[in-house]
């Protein structure tokens, strides 16, 4: 039984997001770089989450990876800033901005790339 596209993207680009995030907690607890200064981190790690994502799910899909990259992009920025509001009560701001415009490019991007690739 295959999974929805858009699940299994979003459950992939979850895992690589977390990965990254703990690879990066990791590097931070062995360096005294502060945290105001890994913003730029961040962002790759979510646009590296965000290819992976999108990848899977234009894969699974077998066509139109750039719609379904897309949404997958949409629905992980939400769910991004779901959990930031509920955990942080971080309202929206220009980085969640930012990461939507990143999560939308890169999502679609994984998407062509996933749908053109031979299975």
């Amino acid at each position: 039984m295959n999974a929805s596209p858009l699940l299994s993207g979003l459950m992939y680009s979850i895992l690589y997001m977390l990965i990254g995030t703990l690879l990066a907690s990791l590097l931070l607890l062995g360096t005294s770089i502060p945290e105001s200064s890994w913003m730029t981190l961040t962002f790759c790690i979510h646009g590296m989450a965000m290819l992976a994502g999108g990848f899977i799910s234009g894969k699974r899909s077998g066509q139109k990876g750039w719609y379904y990259g897309g949404t997958l992009g949409l629905l992980y920025s939400v769910t991004v800033w779901i959990v930031g509001f509920l955990a942080y009560d971080a309202g929206f701001s220009v980085q969640t901005l930012y990461l939507l415009l990143l999560a939308l490019g890169l999502g679609a991007i994984g998407g062509i790339v996933g749908v053109n690739m031979k299975k």
